[in-house]
C-alpha cells in the first residue's frame, strides 16, 4: 500500500500561482507514473499532467504553457507548478500515482479556487 499526501491548494486571484506537492508514503521503485488529475463540480475527474520515473511529461492541452509539473524520486514527493491560474482551474486536485496496470493509488485531494 501507499498513501499520497497533498499539499498546497487554497484561493488565489486569476493570474497568480500555486504550487501542489504530493509526498508518496513509501519509496518507489521500477517504472512508474505520477501525476495530477483534477475534478471541477458537476464535471468528470480529467488528466492535468503525468510525469514517468524517467522524467517525460504529459500535459492536458488547457494547461500546456502553464503548469509545469516535476518530480523529486529521493523524496518520492511530485510537484504541480501552476501559473497564470483561471477561473476554470477551479478544482479539487488529485494527486495519481501508477505502479503497473494493477496497482494505482490516489490522493485525498486539495482544493484549488481562483477568483476572477
Amino acid at each position: 500500500q501507499v498513501q499520497l499526501v497533498e499539499s498546497g491548494g487554497g484561493l488565489v486571484q486569476a493570474g497568480g500561482s500555486l504550487r501542489l506537492s504530493c509526498a508518496a508514503s513509501r519509496s518507489i521503485f521500477g517504472d512508474n507514473a505520477m501525476g495530477w488529475y483534477r475534478q471541477a463540480p458537476g464535471k468528470q475527474r480529467e488528466l492535468v499532467a503525468t510525469i514517468r520515473n524517467g522524467g517525460s511529461t504529459n500535459y492536458a492541452d488547457a494547461v500546456k504553457g502553464r503548469f509545469t509539473i516535476s518530480r523529486d524520486n529521493a523524496k518520492n514527493t511530485v510537484y504541480l507548478q501552476m501559473n497564470i491560474l483561471k477561473p476554470e482551474d477551479t478544482a479539487v486536485y488529485y494527486c495519481h500515482l501508477r505502479l503497473s496496470i494493477l496497482y494505482a493509488y490516489w490522493g485525498q485531494g486539495t482544493q484549488v479556487t481562483v477568483s476572477s
